[in-house]
């Protein structure tokens, strides 16, 4: 029983020692000095790391990214997208492709005629290929740059006022293709010896054209007829450059819509589509730097 009264005072002598006036083997006065010490230490630390994120912030700007050495050439993208660019549907069952005709509607809406009314935000930019708008630097903090409407009854009957299956229905399915965006960039227009044969001798002052083909030899004749919708069928100039979300909000990327018209049924088609331009290179590793490819499989 003494052994344990023995033991049970030992820590609670070392919680409060009354003959010392040591709490925690601490009088009060080394407990107020140590006290000030860490907060003088850790609030040196906080100061310290307070300055540096501010030193690091008077180097950003709120318009334009600080380094764009890395950014590469923008990326081809289209609607609807799948797993694996897979496109598969049925003609006669609608429930196969409404996903496709859904996330088009939606890609869709804000290119409404409706939204882009008011003269604050948008201006009449042309329905022909024109040269770059230039609104200013991006340093400009005068107020937001006016955006070029960009109107969806230009994509025809890709457009989906007309066809509300963008053409799936029939079997003539729609892609809706745009350029992602990149702050302050100006796509420059093609030299006429990168061009494809089947744009040679068409114009393409002051556009980005796009072109399509079977990525398969085999799959030669078995694509059939390609339309394209939009700005003389590319991407204009005139949208460009973007000058980024705080800037240009209401921003609207020009879109090309492209048709299938004449797919042959019931095969697997390998499909690629690339844009031109002298500063849009195509990546190897990159399926969508400036390309992508799709397979579609149209069932009858």
């Amino acid at each position: 029983m003494s052994g344990s009264k023995d033991s049970d005072g030992g820590w609670r002598n070392f919680i409060w020692n009354s003959e010392k006036k040591e709490f925690l083997g601490r009088t009060g006065g080394s407990w107020f000095k140590i006290t000030l010490f860490y907060v003088i230490f850790y609030g040196c630390l906080a100061g310290i790391f307070i300055g540096t994120i501010q030193a690091m912030l008077l180097t950003l700007s709120d318009y334009k990214p600080t380094y764009q050495d890395r950014v590469a050439p923008p990326g081809l993208s289209h609607t609807p997208r799948s797993d694996k660019s897979e496109i598969s549907f049925t003609k006669s069952n609608p429930a196969t492709y409404q996903k496709y005709v859904d996330s088009m509607h939606s890609l869709l809406q804000k290119y409404n005629d409706t939204l882009q009314t008011e003269e604050l935000k948008f201006e009449d930019c042309g329905e022909t290929p024109q040269d770059y708008i230039n609104r200013g630097s991006l340093d400009d903090t005068e107020g937001l740059k006016n955006a070029c409407r960009f109107l969806r009854s230009w994509l025809g009957s890709c457009s989906g006022i007309t066809d509300k299956s963008f053409g799936f229905e029939e079997g003539k399915p729609c892609l809706i293709v745009k350029l992602n965006r990149i702050v302050n960039f100006k796509p420059k227009v093609p030299s006429n010896d990168t061009l494809p044969e089947a744009l040679k001798g068409k114009s393409v002052k002051y556009l980005i054209p796009i072109h399509c083909k079977n990525k398969r030899e085999e799959d030669e004749g078995k694509i059939g007829e390609i339309k394209y919708f939009g700005i003389n069928e590319g991407f204009p100039l005139q949208y460009y450059p973007y000058y980024g979300k705080r800037l240009h909000s209401q921003y609207l990327q020009p879109l090309v819509a492209i048709q299938f018209t004449n797919l042959t049924t019931n095969e697997e088609l390998r499909i690629e589509c690339r844009v031109y331009g002298d500063n849009i290179e195509i990546g190897e590793k990159d399926r969508y730097q400036g390309r992508f490819d799709v397979k579609f499989t149209v069932n009858s």
